[in-house]
């Protein structure tokens, strides 16, 4: 089958992506499989008009708005091949279907790696986060703290304090120094070099973290700043650059999202090395336009 703009992700990026391009006339393939990396939190909040939503809830929403218009089509499957054509690529799905399209827009295909502690898998996406912007405002007035990851997250300890008492735990591996541990001070961040163990609760809240030293340390909304790898197959298949972002590698864009390979655009955490809700939609909405662009001055 042929299509003129094939998104492979379905989340807040790729529909956001996608809506600019049906507005446009154009006929388009939103290949998703629904398992997107926001699903582990219980709401979104942050994002402008719809404060307080679930994921899924922003989702359907878009979806049904999308599905009005006779150019969408959705298919819920995950993208697993693609190679170049000419006058655009085939991507192949793990159903087996393969799809022709003048222009491709990835919109999906990251995993975050959570530190190997017990107990913070469980507890993520509900008391364990990773935005203070995102989750901070209902975490507020109790005792907060930062598991360090790396240098990140001393940016991220010094922003928490404006919603409780942090504690930064460095697990005895990222210490502050200088300039950046006076200011941490002086935000009234405490520093803990003994390691976190265990993270201790009831897989929604947090009752305390437990050391290595045999303490018990009392908080209620534990900061993680995860490293993120790519795992989707398409990229290393249409050998898309990359650069270097605080979490991880991100796809190399230009303005308008497109990436090193001319036709593929890249849009939401892919590309995004700030990631939010509310950034992913941003950078689908360009994407989507830039699309339709290209296929109307053949580039």
């Amino acid at each position: 089958m042929k299509t003129e703009v094939l998104i492979v992700g379905g989340s807040f990026a790729g529909l956001s992506a996608a809506m600019q391009l049906v507005r446009g006339r154009r006929n388009v393939i939103v290949v998703d499989a629904n398992k997107p990396r926001n699903r582990f939190a219980a709401e979104s909040h942050g994002v402008f008009c719809l404060d307080g939503k679930t994921p899924a809830e922003i989702r359907a929403t878009a979806l049904a708005q999308l599905q009005a218009y006779p150019t969408f089509r959705l298919i819920d499957d995950s993208a697993v091949d693609v190679e170049q054509t000419q006058g655009g690529f085939s991507v192949t799905l793990a159903g087996g279907a393969s799809y022709h399209t003048q222009k491709l827009i990835l919109a999906t295909g990251i995993t975050d790696r959570l530190p190997n502690i017990p107990g913070v898998k469980e507890h993520w996406g509900k008391s364990v986060i990773h935005c203070p912007y995102c989750h901070g405002y209902e975490l507020q007035d109790r005792a907060l703290g930062v598991l360090a990851t790396g240098e990140m997250s001393f940016h991220q300890a010094a922003l928490i304090p404006d919603w409780g008492a942090t504690t930064l735990f460095t697990q005895g591996q990222f210490k502050p120094e200088a300039e950046v541990l006076e200011h941490l001070i002086q935000r009234g961040v405490g520093i803990e070099d003994c390691a976190i163990t265990q993270v201790v609760g009831d897989g929604e809240k947090i009752q305390y973290v437990a050391l290595a030293d045999g303490r018990q340390i009392p908080i209620k909304g534990l900061y993680v700043a995860p490293q993120v790898t790519i795992t989707t197959p398409l990229v290393a298949k249409l050998k898309l650059e990359t650069v270097e972002a605080p979490l991880g590698a991100a796809i190399k864009v230009d303005d308008f999202k497109e990436s090193s390979t001319p036709g593929v655009f890249v849009a939401g955490d892919l590309s995004n090395p700030m990631q939010s809700a509310t950034f992913a939609i941003a950078s689908g909405t360009m994407a989507g336009i830039a699309a339709h662009r290209a296929l109307i001055f053949n580039h």
